[in-house]
């Protein structure tokens, strides 16, 4: 900084409120400090702001994986808010295990980061409670902490689930298999209430059969179809609701595989045959430009970063109310599959 007074011809101070960006410096001389910012190629020190802030202007996010496209929206969201209040973000995957949760969202603690945003993992996170005392600003999103209060942003995934499978009933159909995640997430286990829900204000009996939960792998997504549309059942099912974009795209993967595999050999395979209505919670890309196009559950990732951020930077801007709890609606998008009718003879 003395180095660039020196060539602007200005006192220490006039340099630290061009740096800072605060008022009081005539334009005319604002232009000659930053002009000798750029010759002399000054980079302000955040180390040394942080030992006189006391704020590192960077914010953590913990999430299950960034190339998850629905992860990355929200990534996306919070970015833009932290850019807003001048803040970076750092995220990490916590590949939905809980010891790697920790491990990442106490490795961001220890290089005191402002905040934190958790999509937590953990069936405990009484391990923040020394950070949170210690003063750390506090966020989850998308499904709640356990052990502690702390401010929380969801999605109403249980009406969502509602909505879909009740758009399938409406139609016709009466035998809804379910495809979900491990029954130990919140979310799958919300969305699986919202299915169970559904069916029973249509008085339609749930066969636990039709139900299959479990990871989102490919593998796992063809034995789940092979049990449910064993054509040894007395009465298959006519419709599938799934619980996430994955295991959608996994199934309409599966499901285009038999019937490729059918037209090749002329054997009919389970699933080979299109007809299954289909709808699918979380919208994903090209859903619109299948055929028939995907109806889906849409939620709002983005908005679900950003109202978790702009909570964020309101604690870090001395907010001191009770801890919130805001729950975001989701949209049912009508575009074909969801619309099938089941067959005359299976309905």
């Amino acid at each position: 900084m003395k180095d660039v007074a020196a060539r602007a011809g200005v006192g220490l101070k006039t340099v630290s409120r061009v740096v800072n960006g605060e008022p009081g410096v005539l334009p005319g001389t604002a232009a000659l400090v930053q002009q000798a910012i750029d010759e002399l190629g000054f980079r302000r020190n955040d180390s040394a702001r942080q030992l006189r802030t006391g704020r590192t202007a960077g914010i953590g996010l913990v999430m299950e994986d960034v190339a998850d496209p629905f992860y990355s929206l929200l990534n996306g969201a919070v970015e833009e808010v932290a850019r807003a209040h001048g803040s970076l973000v750092f995220t990490a995957s916590s590949e939905d295990d809980p010891r790697r949760e920790s491990e990442l969202a106490l490795a961001l603690c220890s290089r005191r980061v402002d905040g934190l945003i958790m999509v937590p993992a953990a069936e405990d996170h009484t391990y923040l409670l020394p950070e949170i005392d210690a003063g750390l600003a506090l966020v989850f999103a998308d499904r709640p902490p356990v052990g502690l209060a702390a401010d929380t942003v969801l999605v109403d995934n249980a009406e969502g689930a509602r909505k879909g499978v009740a758009h399938l009933l409406a139609h016709g159909h009466r035998r809804i298999g379910y495809i979900g995640d491990s029954s130990r997430i919140y979310t799958s286990t919300e969305r699986l209430s919202g299915y169970r829900r559904a069916m029973a204000d249509a008085g339609a009996p749930v066969d636990e059969s039709w139900i299959a939960l479990g990871p989102s792998d490919q593998a796992r997504v063809g034995d789940a179809l092979d049990h449910l549309l064993d054509p040894r059942r007395e009465h298959p099912i006519t419709a599938l609701f799934t619980g996430n974009n994955r295991l959608t795209v996994a199934v309409l993967r599966e499901l285009g595989e038999r019937q490729r595999a059918q037209q090749v050999t002329g054997v009919p395979t389970p699933g080979g045959t299109p007809g299954l209505a289909l709808v699918g919670f979380d919208d994903f890309e090209l859903a619109d430009l299948l055929t028939p196009a995907i109806t889906v559950v849409a939620q709002d990732p983005a908005g679900l970063g950003r109202t978790s951020a702009q909570l964020l930077f309101a604690r870090l801007e001395g907010d001191t109310s009770p801890p919130r709890r805001i729950v975001l609606p989701t949209v049912l998008v009508p575009r074909g599959s969801g619309e099938l009718p089941p067959p005359p003879d299976n309905a």
